[in-house]
């Protein structure tokens, strides 16, 4: 009976469906085939992209075939499916940079070996664009810095180009020769400091068309004498309808504008408060203050700025990225040059000093205005130094001291004798091709040193860039020698402190009463 239901089961199974029978098969080809995987080295793999490449390489014959036969019956560009046509072929390598042969050493006649010297790389750059300005319908100035041994034993030179935008026969571009001048007096480091006047026939642009000024500087060797570079620089670009050719013959809209050296370093904000207040009030409502930073406007510094850029007087330039370029003084050259050229059209008077020095006019009826119109037929003037003390103060202030502002309390002048005192100064813009640091040797007019007793002014020297109380040794008396140096009481400055003072609380109110040291 049992062998009955045997043979029963087993007819049963092969009578099936056919689908039955493909399952079993599969079924029993899979397993053989994981048997047979476990025996293979572990090295060997065989994943899913390998077998859709095999099934790519067996259908691009025929797709290749069928783009042959389309292609051949139609003048028509047909489309390869990218998925089963042919793979576009790989793009070509970018070209080799041009390398020099390599020198090698010389043996020469009488045993001398000549060396071989082979440059990589380069020292500094040719020329770093700070800025471009037109100054009029045919001239322009463009400042920056370049390699400082360039100058010294090359002779770069410049080419200046204006490129209109739209060129026709009326317009064409036109090239003329740079002048450039070198104003920092050899202070340079890596960098020095150059402005190239463009300065063309006729006018150009002067169409509202507008264009562009192209600068060409080629380094004409310098150090290395087998080797001529030209750097095509876009100085300039005037965009149509730009350029208002009134406001080269209009009068400024300032009568005094200042330039200021970068600021650097933890400055104290309550020497930068009453810095502001002062001159503010000295220069009168036609005046504007441009001040660089470099470092050292910090947060605090920025909150005593706020109030008169919020007022229009004040405009804060962040020129921390010229850190980059190792020039004199974080560059001090190459931001009055740009403060001149940026702003030259703007003002009657350019004044240039430092943050921790007071103008004075030491005349009771004189005025600021009074002096500069005396000196109206001079493009320049400089201005006599008073140094004063920054630690010696008056003993009746003592307890007093923080209360008072500094240049109302350090009240003591240095006089000693046959010491050589920097001058700063004041130009007509108009009138000056480039700038320094203490006066300018690149102006067209007359210069008058001789301006005792009409204008001066106080140095208060480290005050700024230390953040305490600048008293430190109290005296009672009009004269006394410190450290070999003599000394003299002036109250000139400490005179107008009470009147700053309101005139602060008048302009900006009681926001900057807690100002720290």
């Amino acid at each position: 009976m049992a062998k009955e239901k045997e043979k029963m089961f087993v007819g049963v199974a092969w009578n099936c469906a056919a689908e039955l029978k493909f399952l079993i098969t599969a079924l029993l080809f899979v397993c053989s085939l994981a048997t047979v995987l476990q025996f293979l080295p572990s090295r060997f793999s065989l994943s899913g992209l390998d077998l859709r490449a095999c099934v790519s390489n067996v259908s691009t014959p025929a797709a290749i075939a069928n783009s042959t036969s389309a292609v051949s019956t139609t003048s028509e560009v047909v489309a390869v499916d990218p998925v089963v046509g042919v793979a576009p072929p790989p793009p070509l390598p970018p070209p080799k940079p041009f390398l020099p042969s390599r020198q090698q050493d010389q043996a020469l006649e009488g045993g001398i070996i000549k060396r071989a010297f082979n440059p990589y790389g380069a020292a500094a750059y040719n020329f770093v664009l700070m800025s471009a300005y037109r100054g009029g319908l045919s001239t322009f100035a463009v400042v920056g810095l370049a390699s400082k041994p360039l100058h010294v034993f090359g002779k770069p030179s410049y080419q200046c180009q204006w490129v209109p935008n739209n060129t026709t026969t009326q317009q064409q571009p036109i090239t003329t020769n740079g002048y450039k001048i070198l104003p920092d007096w050899g202070y340079g480091r890596v960098y020095t400091v150059v402005v190239v006047h463009c300065t063309f026939p006729f006018a150009v642009g002067h169409d509202g068309s507008g264009g562009k000024l192209v600068l060409h500087v080629s380094t004409n060797g310098g150090g290395d004498r087998n080797s001529n570079l030209t750097d095509r620089i876009e100085a300039l670009s005037e965009a149509p309808g730009s350029l208002n050719p009134s406001y080269y013959t209009s009068p400024p809209m300032y009568d005094y504008l200042y330039c200021g050296s970068p600021l650097y370093g933890n400055l104290s904000p309550q020497r930068i408060r009453e810095w502001m207040a002062y001159h503010v009030r000295l220069f009168g409502e036609r005046s504007h203050f441009v001040i660089y930073d470099a470092g050292g406007v910090h947060p605090a510094v920025l909150e005593v700025l706020k109030p008169w850029m919020e007022k229009g007087y004040v405009t804060l330039q962040d020129i921390r990225e010229q850190e980059r370029f190792d020039g004199y003084y974080h560059n001090q050259f190459l931001v009055v040059n740009d403060c001149l050229h940026r702003y030259r059209l703007d003002t009657k008077w350019m004044f240039f000093f430092d943050v921790d020095e007071f103008i004075f006019v030491p005349r009771r009826k004189s005025t600021l205005k009074s002096v500069t119109d005396s000196f109206s037929e001079y493009t320049q003037f400089t201005i006599q130094q008073m140094t004063m003390s920054n630690k010696l103060c008056l003993s009746d202030d003592t307890r007093k001291t923080f209360r008072k502002w500094g240049f109302e309390k350090l009240v003591y002048k240095d006089v000693k004798r046959g010491v050589r005192r920097d001058r700063k100064y004041a130009v007509q813009p108009r009138n000056v091709f480039a700038t320094g640091v203490h006066m300018s040797q690149n102006t067209a007019g007359k210069t008058t040193h001789k301006t005792e007793g009409r204008i001066k002014y106080f140095h208060y020297h480290g005050t700024i860039a230390e953040r305490r109380e600048p008293c430190r040794e109290f005296v009672n008396t009009t004269s006394v020698t410190l450290d070999g140096i003599p000394f003299v009481l002036d109250t000139a400055m400490r005179g107008l402190a009470g009147s700053v003072k309101r005139f602060e609380l008048k302009m900006i109110g009681p926001r900057l009463h807690r100002t720290p040291q």
